[in-house]
Parts: structure tokens; sequence; C-alpha cells
């Protein structure tokens, strides 16, 4: 397992893979530590979604609050750091809602969504932004997010199927 790319957030293998149909073949392999993804919830009809400029698509849009796993940290941890970080709320509860690979044909990232309730401000000074983030989260009512989906105006596939997780 080669690395020919090892970046900030994630690395680059080139493997030589047996198929199970038979035969060899060099396959690159997008190498991630995984990641939480939050519905932060002030109440059961209200969800925090932040807005957030994404330099590969030119755009902002509003998703809902992720991050990435620090080295042995558990997802669950990760959860209540990210959801202070990009929210300023700290979780008094978070519930393990699925995991899911966002992109398994050609990365092995692993995202877990978690309902983070009984939000309360985090101290100040405690949560703060990763430096390439600029985000401006808003509560918005569970049926407004999704309309906004509905009109193509939340393109975010991680908030989607978070959304989705909530019609049980």
């Amino acid at each position: 397992m080669p690395i020919v790319y090892k970046g900030r957030v994630f690395s680059v293998s080139e493997d030589r893979v047996r198929l199970p149909k038979g035969g060899e073949i060099t396959m690159e392999a997008v190498r991630h530590p995984g990641s939480v993804v939050m519905l932060a919830m002030p109440d059961p009809d209200h969800i925090i979604l932040v807005r957030q400029y994404r330099y590969v698509i030119d755009r902002w849009i509003w998703e809902l609050p992720a991050g990435t796993l620090h080295g042995g940290e558990t997802p669950e941890a990760a959860a209540v750091r990210e959801c202070a970080e990009e929210t300023g709320l700290l979780p008094d509860q978070v519930e393990r809602l699925g995991t899911f690979y966002p992109s398994p044909g050609i990365c092995d990232e692993v995202m877990t969504f978690f309902r983070a309730t009984g939000l309360t401000p985090a101290a100040p000074g405690s949560a703060v932004q990763d430096e390439d983030e600029d985000l401006e989260p808003k509560t918005l009512a569970l049926d407004e997010v999704r309309a906004m989906i509905r009109r193509g105006e939340i393109p975010d596939m991680k908030t989607i199927a978070g959304m989705a997780l909530l019609r049980d």
C-alpha cells in the first residue's frame, strides 16, 4: 500500500489488488481517518445548519456541521468537539443514528451521524474553528430544511442523508 500523496486530512495510496473474479489491477484509494456529522437539534422541530464556503465547488452552501476524527478519537468524542467548534454549542447527549461510506468506490472514509441534543453554549475560547473554516450557524425548522433540499438549495449529500435519518 504505497502512499503516493499525504495531505493534511487524507492520503492517497496506489495498491496492487487481486480482484474477486480473478486477475490483478493497480487501484488508487483515498485513505481518510473517518468523520462525524451532527444533527444538532435545539428542539425536536429545529436543526442547526452551517453556511460554509467550499473551495472545491467554489460556492457557499448550507450543510450539517461535520468534521474529521483526530488521531485515536472516538466518533462520540469527535461529535461533541465538532458540534462545539462549528455551532458554538456543547451537546449534553449524542445519539448515534447511522454510519455510511460516502464514496466507497474511491475512499475508505466512514461518516458516523449523531443527533446532538441538550445544547448549551460552549465555554468562551473552548471551541475554535479550523483555520480553513468560515462558518455561519443558523437554526432552521426541519420543514424548511426539507423544502430547501427539494428546491435544490442544499446540494450536500451528507446533509440530505442526515435529514433522511430523521424521518423515522
